[in-house]
């Protein structure tokens, strides 16, 4: 006879993904997921593996969730730069407040924990930042269409500039930063990408 699950499985990742964004993976133990999900350990493990394989999956989890559709926006915003300053102000604003405040992005808290050493924590990393780099240059490529842009700027460079500075706010804004100075920090990269004032 089939085993049958008594609980959902969706709702308990969700309580997982909450659990090691807040937490981080090294900071939690299997009893903090038991106690977070209410389940027991036998189908915790039955269900989704050990430990590292739960946070693998919360991982991608949050990054198809939380992360891809924000990027695509950002890819199919036809504004240039606006579209940039406007994805940072909402990215300092969730950071800064809410719910979530002061938990950083799960992405970028993995960059700079123990756990990017795993080979396939490092690959869904590596697949996000891409993904995050590749909207900032499409962004900046319609702000070169409109004019925005400084005639001589790399896209490229430029691209992975911002991504980093993402990074960077969400890091920060774990840290407790002033949220006014992660936005006066942005308004300098961007208004450095411009065309420069005459």
């Amino acid at each position: 006879m089939p085993d049958i699950k008594h609980f959902d499985p969706d709702a308990a990742l969700e309580a997982v993904i909450r659990l090691f964004w807040k937490q981080g993976i090294a900071a939690t133990g299997v009893q903090d997921v038991v106690d977070a999900t209410g389940l027991n350990r036998s189908s915790l493990y039955a269900t989704f593996g050990g430990k590292r394989r739960l946070y693998l999956t919360a991982l991608k989890r949050y990054d198809e969730r939380c992360s891809t559709p924000v990027l695509g926006q950002l890819a199919e915003d036809g504004r240039g730069l606006l579209a940039v300053t406007d994805f940072f102000s909402a990215l300092i604003e969730a950071r800064c407040s809410g719910e979530y405040a002061r938990w950083g992005c799960m992405i970028s808290n993995a960059h700079v924990g123990a756990e990017n050493a795993d080979p396939d924590i490092r690959a869904v990393l590596e697949r996000q930042h891409r993904t995050l780099r590749a909207s900032m240059v499409a962004s900046l490529a319609v702000a070169r269409s409109k004019g925005q842009l400084a005639p001589d700027t790399d896209l490229e460079a430029a691209g992975e500039l911002l991504a980093l500075l993402a990074h960077g706010v969400n890091l920060r804004s774990r840290a407790g930063a002033d949220p006014a100075e992660l936005h006066r920090a942005v308004t300098t990269a961007v208004t450095g990408l411009g065309v420069p004032r005459k």
